[in-house]
């Protein structure tokens, strides 16, 4: 699987924008050139969730210190407005505030809604924020059958999420 290229200037406005949301998750992406993987761009996005768990608490279970919501508008007329410069989505971004960067269930879920991914062949990036510093970045690929880690170029040497650091929801 190819790397994932994040470029120093994408990474430190999405590292930027993931610390500056925290405790809540923050979210964006990835946008760029499939042919140069050093033309990318972060462009960070309003997290909905906490305004949709305050208006419907029983649908949206979760309020923003768990979870994120885009808006799929305004996600599809920002693709839209890419494509037609040449550009492609590369990468869908959010943080997980005080865990690890993995692929939770709810990451699957909002990913694949009914199994396969609704952007194939953008990768899900999630990084792991902690007392207002980037501890992890991980970026997984669905391969057709399941979801893999992908490689990811251009990160500098990330701490790692603290001793005893857990999975949300893991005792």
């Amino acid at each position: 699987m190819r790397p994932l290229h994040l470029p120093s200037p994408a990474l430190a406005e999405l590292f930027n924008h993931l610390i500056s949301c925290f405790p809540e998750e923050g979210c964006g992406v990835v946008l760029g050139s499939v042919s140069d993987p050093h033309a990318a761009r972060f462009v960070p996005m309003p997290n909905l969730q906490g305004r949709l768990h305050t208006m419907d608490p029983a649908a949206y279970p979760r309020d923003a210190r768990t979870a994120y919501a885009m808006d799929p508008l305004k996600l599809q007329r920002l693709i839209d407005a890419a494509e037609a410069q040449g550009e492609a989505l590369l990468a869908i971004v959010h943080s997980h505030p005080g865990h690890p960067a993995y692929l939770s269930a709810t990451d699957i879920a909002a990913a694949a809604p009914f199994g396969q991914p609704s952007f194939p062949d953008a990768a899900q990036v999630v990084v792991a924020v902690f007392d207002g510093h980037v501890a992890e970045l991980k970026a997984f690929q669905h391969d057709g059958e399941a979801w893999l880690e992908r490689p990811v170029s251009g990160l500098p040497a990330l701490p790692g999420p603290p001793a005893g650091a857990k999975r949300l929801g893991e005792a």
